[in-house]
């Protein structure tokens, strides 16, 4: 592989079992929260919380989801630092996939990072939806209606993509659509008012009676 700066057909090769062994092994550190003890003795601490712990043990996706970012990004770093620059050697003592283990290791806190904040802006954005879907909120609105609203659109947002759920959250905290467009590399404002737009008729389809709020209709 050296002799092709570690590129074609048999590094690709390589490169795919090495990512289906980090998988793997960071699918297992995420169950059992070994990852986080891990992590702590390179001193990246993360102080994960009991509610994150449960939904990694829990939550086959959310492990598949971190695990599969983390080891895009440390495929190219583990190429250029261990194989191309010489970093790794075999009489170094740590194999080949440990060695990728360690750069795995250095990537996930980032991405765990990413993934929190994420997850806040969404919690943020049901929370305000709700506020506008319930009927008279904020003065008379009966507490059932209230519930029920923040029910209806934590459903309405499962039923879309991560990409528009991101759209819809940044949307609500104030962001900008050229702002929204640059932080999440989409192709042009075009692009986030079309995600908005086909978001908004969908649950005009799904609304009960009143339908959508008001700040939707576009």
């Amino acid at each position: 592989m050296a002799l092709y700066d570690f590129s074609g057909e048999k590094y690709r090769q390589f490169e795919n079992e090495l990512a289906r062994y980090g998988m793997s092994v960071l699918r297992g550190w995420m169950y059992t929260g070994y990852i986080f003890k891990l992590t702590a003795t390179r001193r990246l601490f993360l102080t994960p919380t009991d509610a994150e712990l449960e939904e990694l043990h829990r939550d086959s996706d959310a492990r598949e989801e971190l695990a599969t970012m983390t080891v895009a990004l440390a495929l190219p770093r583990f190429r250029r630092h261990a194989l191309v620059e010489g970093g790794w050697r075999y009489e170094g003592g740590a194999s080949l996939p440990t060695y990728f283990m360690g750069a795995c290791l250095f990537v996930f806190p980032n991405e765990f990072r990413r993934r929190r904040a994420q997850q806040k802006k969404w919690s943020r954005a049901l929370a305000r939806e709700a506020i506008m879907l319930a009927p008279d909120a904020g003065s008379t609105a009966d507490l059932e209606s209230q519930a029920l609203g923040r029910i209806r659109v934590r459903d309405d947002l499962r039923r879309t993509g991560e990409r528009t759920r991101a759209i819809v959250a940044l949307t609500l905290d104030g962001y900008s659509q050229e702002e929204i467009a640059e932080l999440l590399g989409e192709a042009s404002v075009r692009a986030v008012e079309g995600a908005l737009y086909r978001w908004r008729k969908s649950e005009q389809q799904h609304a009960p009676e009143g339908g959508i709020s008001r700040e939707w209709r576009g």
